[in-house]
């Protein structure tokens, strides 16, 4: 059976749009610390944080994370 791992897309679309992590983590209401552990792939995001991290890249979910086998 093969193991699910999430896959983001968060680092390149946070510079697309000229955000520092302290900016994006401003915008969802969490600490620079979280958007770069999220980034280093050493914490999964709530659905509830997913989301915001979405809304302020001005992207779809589906297109921001995706699960990939492994």
């Amino acid at each position: 059976m093969k193991v699910m791992k999430l896959k983001h897309h968060i680092k390149q679309h946070r510079a697309r749009m000229n955000f520092t992590q302290q900016d994006l983590a401003g915008k969802t209401g969490v600490s620079r610390q979280s958007i770069n552990a999220i980034e280093r792939r050493g914490y999964i995001p709530s659905t509830l944080l997913a989301l915001k991290i979405a809304k302020a890249l001005e992207m779809k979910v589906d297109d921001l994370f995706e699960l990939i086998k492994e």
